[in-house]
């Protein structure tokens, strides 16, 4: 298990990390490259702006673990799980994103623009002000999901279960709907977004 000492503006390069215990471990502003850290498991950890690059996380299991304001670049997330996590302001470019479980927690304001994320459970999880734009989310489930303010300019909503999902400022006009499952609100939603005066009486 690692040291429970905060570690700061530290360079991680090449480090083998597998399966490693990694408690509530603290890193600040640390970058991360070519650092295996498949099948490895946190709980109570905080990663507050660090980078991770050309990472394996595949495998690794997280709860209630803090990955605050990171970048992710071109890193495995291959079959990861999230568990009640806070992913606030974190970027994902080029990275491996399923099959992954995540369960409930905090992604606010996220960028996975270009992500594919189709098939994905992400009932109940909070995406408001997230950045969705271009992503394939092709029979994805959002079911209660909040995506208040959330762009989803050129995104794939083919099949995808938006029942219940907090749709406020979403202009889903601008996303490919195809066989989308919404309920009697976001059903209106999009009415009016195609210009309908919908008429609840």
């Amino acid at each position: 298990m690692r040291s429970a000492e905060p570690v700061v503006g530290r360079e991680i390069r090449g480090e083998d990390w597998y399966a490693e215990e990694l408690g509530d471990a603290h890193f600040t502003e640390c970058m991360f490259t070519d650092v295996d850290l498949s099948e490895s498991t946190s709980e109570g950890a905080v990663f507050d702006r660090c980078v991770f690059a050309n990472c394996r996380l595949n495998s690794s299991t997280h709860v209630t673990t803090a990955f605050v304001t990171c970048e992710f670049r071109r890193t495995n997330l291959f079959d990861a799980t999230f568990e009640g996590c806070k992913l606030t302001g974190s970027v994902f470019a080029e990275c491996t994103l399923r099959p992954m479980a995540v369960r409930g927690g905090q992604w606010r304001g996220v960028s996975l623009r270009a992500a594919n994320l189709s098939r994905l459970d992400l009932s109940g999880i909070d995406l408001r002000d997230a950045d969705l734009s271009m992503c394939d989310l092709t029979g994805s489930v959002l079911r209660d999901a909040q995506l208040d303010g959330a762009t989803v300019r050129e995104c794939d909503l083919t099949e995808t279960d938006l029942r219940g999902a907090a749709l406020g400022g979403v202009d889903l006009a601008a996303a490919r709907l195809r066989r989308t499952r919404l309920d009697l609100v976001g059903a209106v939603l999009l009415a009016e977004l195609h210009g309908a005066a919908v008429d609840p009486g």
